[in-house]
């Protein structure tokens, strides 16, 4: 049972894989992203989404970086 939950489970990640890679392929036009002093930056809009999700992943895990570097609170006292 757990041998075929695991296949199920590959041909999942495999099937959203080819969506999300069909959907950078269509998405690969020219993409103008314009800053301050009219400086502009033109690159494919799955590279955009790429980046967008990546300056994502590195907020969240710096907000969470927190929690996991807080020190532990020790007991004032031992236990009776």
């Amino acid at each position: 049972m757990t041998t075929l939950l695991k296949l199920l489970v590959w041909l999942l990640r495999i099937a959203v894989f080819i969506g999300l890679f069909g959907l950078a392929i269509k998405n690969s036009g020219p993409m103008e992203l314009r800053f301050f002093l009219d400086q502009a930056w033109m690159a494919p809009t799955s590279v955009v989404i790429l980046a967008v999700f990546a300056i994502g992943v590195a907020v969240g895990l710096t907000t969470a970086l927190g929690v996991f570097l807080r020190p532990q609170r020790t007991p004032d006292r031992e236990p009776r």
